[in-house]
């Protein structure tokens, strides 16, 4: 919940901005969710971590989670395109336990059942997979070894998405993008709530406006002084 001088802060930067621009906050703040997040086990690539990134953001996912075992994330720009300032990425960088296990202990605490992608045949298909009823974390494992066996023992269930061709998987941002597709669609038609609290909304928007203003840092700083 924002202090008292925080929600004076967001009301002032407010100012700044255009009413189209906070007209768009509001929209996206309205549609974004916490229902479902997407987790990157050990992602070595920058551009697949960063169109993930991307994919996320666009499909209204308020956080995703990254672990970091074995390799270290890394970004691209250019296919980030700025997605990353919308979102809270949650980094798992421990050097004293397995990444793995913590957040998804983390995220089990939550409330979140954990789904696997995996392309083995035994695993539920990803249209088959009702957010609306559980909140849902997808764990995505590394470019060449998959899901760790760690993540496979610790998982409620191993998702896959159906595939009609001789290759055995996509490529990891298109198979996050089709996972999301599919489960978000289908929550926004489900008529459940599944959007922000008026507190998570109000910080998040005051987040925004910091990143939305030029130079907010110094006219926050001078409006709190004025107001002393």
């Amino acid at each position: 919940m924002l202090t008292r001088e925080e929600k004076l802060v967001s009301a002032h930067l407010a100012q700044f901005i255009s009413e189209h621009k906070l007209q768009g906050v509001e929209k996206v703040l309205d549609q974004r969710t916490r229902q479902v997040t997407v987790v990157l086990e050990d992602i070595f690539q920058s551009q697949n971590a960063s169109a993930v990134v991307r994919t996320c953001e666009c499909m209204g996912l308020q956080a995703i989670h990254i672990v970091e075992n074995i390799s270290k994330y890394s970004v691209n720009p250019k296919v980030l395109k700025g997605s990353h300032k919308w979102l809270d990425i949650i980094h798992h960088t421990s050097k004293t336990e397995d990444n793995t296990v913590a957040c998804v202990q983390k995220l089990k605490g939550e409330g979140y059942k954990i789904l696997a992608a995996d392309p083995d045949e035994d695993g539920l298909s990803i249209h088959e997979v009702d957010a609306s009823q559980n909140k849902v974390a997808l764990l995505f494992g590394n470019e060449l070894r998959g899901v760790s066996k760690q993540a496979l023992a610790l998982c409620d269930a191993k998702v896959r998405i159906p595939m009609y061709g001789f290759t055995e998987s996509f490529n990891i941002s298109v198979s996050v993008a089709i996972c999301l597709n599919s489960i978000v669609s289908k929550l926004h038609q489900s008529g459940t709530a599944f959007g922000l609290s008026e507190e998570e909304k109000d910080a998040i928007r005051l987040q925004w406006y910091r990143k939305i203003v030029r130079k907010s840092d110094l006219i926050e700083q001078e409006f709190l002084r004025a107001i002393e």
